[in-house]
């Protein structure tokens, strides 16, 4: 068995044994998904969240590739996909680093401190830089709908016909130009 082998085997086995929530996507060891609080302090503290993770064949020398199953109204995560912006996963990342790294300290900071001008979802990041409180509003919104804890186990069948969140976070300028059909 290789060194990067082991070394996942061990952050996997570490992550399982701390206080997360691990479900194993197959017999691979190289594809799970963690249930994730949202940090407290946020507007994201009430929700929960299925973290979809892959370990890559070279990993701790490649970083994993993280994505939230179940939405989640942030800047930096792209809505659709539940792809993450983060620096220290995509650009930054070094073998120092592991799986609680990233769900102890770098999701958690992630939530805390968006980066409104480096979007993956520009409406979330337009409406934190134009009305802090309704972006928080709507945070909350997407909390109580799609990150409920009770339903985290059905997070990977969700999808948009699902219940929506309200759009009171519209700017009058943008209801006299009126709303392109979904």
């Amino acid at each position: 068995m290789s060194s990067p082998s082991k070394r996942r085997e061990m952050d996997v086995m570490k992550l399982m044994m701390s206080d997360y929530k691990v479900e194993m996507a197959s017999d691979a060891i190289s594809e799970f998904f963690v249930e994730f609080h949202g940090p407290k302090g946020s507007p994201y503290q009430s929700g929960v969240w299925k973290v979809r993770v892959e370990l890559p064949d070279a990993y701790p020398y490649k970083s994993p590739s993280i994505g939230f199953v179940n939405k989640i109204y942030h800047p930096n995560v792209d809505e659709l996909s539940g792809s993450v912006c983060l620096d220290v996963i995509n650009q930054t990342w070094s073998p120092m680093f592991d799986l609680l790294n990233v769900f102890e300290v770098f999701l958690p900071q992630l939530l805390l401190y968006p980066n409104p001008t480096d979007p993956l979802n520009g409406d979330a990041a337009a409406l934190m830089m134009r009305d802090h409180n309704l972006y928080e509003k709507k945070v909350k919104e997407y909390c109580e709908v799609y990150a409920k804890p009770e339903n985290i186990a059905n997070a990977p069948e969700q999808d948009s016909s699902d219940e929506e969140v309200s759009d009171d976070y519209i700017s009058s300028d943008e209801e006299m130009a009126g709303h392109a059909d979904p």
